[in-house]
């Protein structure tokens, strides 16, 4: 596949996921108001939308409670963005382009809240009883997805086809 199918991939789903994940966001804060009116909602009951400012990292670790701290976190992610950009030009498969759009994308997303809002809007809350997952949002969900693909070919597909080729050389 051309260098720039594979860019074009890569960029598609950082595209698309950055619009998924503004647009979800969009729509809880302004349209169902959780800004104005934070509250749960109960989908299913296993499920709750909610409203939770994250205002540090993953898992809302590294919370420093300084104005400097989504500017810092942001510069981070534009950084890992880059490195993620750079690793695209080794990349030979679709789905591992698409894979690290997802990451970039929901890198983005997240990176467009810390601006905007100074902390990344988190609605999503699976539980089971009072034990639950950390509330997330789309571009959480484009990271880990994305992340969890390159995983799993770095793990278990990647290898059969290095040793494929290998056998193949003379």
């Amino acid at each position: 596949m051309s260098r720039f199918r594979i860019y074009v991939i890569a960029a598609t789903a950082a595209v698309l996921g950055l619009i998924a994940d503004q647009a979800s966001k969009w729509a809880l804060l302004e349209v169902v108001g959780l800004r104005e009116n934070p509250r749960n909602i109960r989908v299913l009951p296993v499920f709750d939308i909610v409203m939770w400012w994250n205002h540090g990292t993953s898992f809302s670790l590294f919370r420093t409670g300084e104005a400097w701290g989504p500017y810092v976190f942001s510069i981070a992610a534009l950084a890992i963005i880059g490195i993620l950009v750079l690793w695209l030009s080794r990349i030979v498969s679709p789905i591992l382009a698409a894979a690290l759009g997802a990451v970039i994308g929901g890198a983005l997303g997240n990176v467009v809240d810390r601006l905007r809002f100074g902390a990344v809007a988190d609605f999503f809350y699976a539980h089971l009883g009072d034990y639950g997952w950390p509330a997330f949002n789309i571009a959480d969900s484009l990271i880990v997805v994305g992340i969890g693909v390159l995983v799993f070919d770095g793990m278990f597909l990647s290898n059969k086809a290095d040793k494929m080729a290998r056998r193949k050389q003379p």
